[in-house]
């Protein structure tokens, strides 16, 4: 059972997310991959209905180890679907059983990569890993804050509020699962 934590560490009043009286799905465990992938789907289709306009077009969304990141998006359209090609957003099965507040805040960075390269905005530089002032800009219309690091930029991404209450009103809950950590995150 964890419990939501706000900006600066702060509890919510509602000490669980499943215990939430504001919660208004009744989810069903994600203990299968397939139930993750299709979470994370599911999440996607409603943060870019809600965040973004709709303007995204869907990735596919992959759970696998990335070493040294939470997450990642390719650049290029690396995934064939029949006559489509399309983006990979990964989500890193290693870190998938952080609380739901993280998870989600990782998707919403990786969408915000995902709105930039849409729109030719240039949010990365020294092979993808520094990421500048555009991604900082842009990441922070989307419920999410983000701080500096002294080696990769503008991409230490933190939960806020508006994006815990959001979480709460969507009725999300943690991933129960994830895979033994091969890498650690630096």
């Amino acid at each position: 059972r964890k419990h939501l934590t706000g900006a600066g560490g702060k509890s919510k009043p509602c000490k669980t997310i499943i215990s939430c009286p504001e919660r208004k799905v009744n989810m069903k465990e994600t203990v299968k991959t397939s139930r993750a992938a299709g979470q994370l789907e599911k999440m996607f289709r409603t943060l870019n209905r809600d965040s973004f306009n709709g303007e995204l077009e869907e990735p596919i969304i992959t759970i696998q180890s990335t070493p040294g990141a939470y997450g990642h998006v390719t650049v290029a359209k690396t995934w064939k679907r029949k006559d489509d090609w399309r983006h990979e957003l990964n989500m890193a099965a290693d870190w998938l059983e952080r609380p739901i507040e993280e998870v989600t805040a990782t998707l919403i960075h990786e969408m915000v990569h995902l709105y930039n390269l849409k729109n030719n905005i240039q949010d990365c530089s020294r092979g993808g890993t520094y990421h500048n002032r555009k991604f900082k800009e842009e990441a922070e219309k989307h419920m999410i804050s983000i701080e500096k690091d002294e080696k990769y930029g503008w991409t230490i991404t933190k939960v806020t509020e508006e994006l815990i209450e959001y979480i709460i009103a969507q009725g999300w809950e943690d991933f129960q699962m994830s895979r033994f950590p091969l890498y650690g995150i630096k």
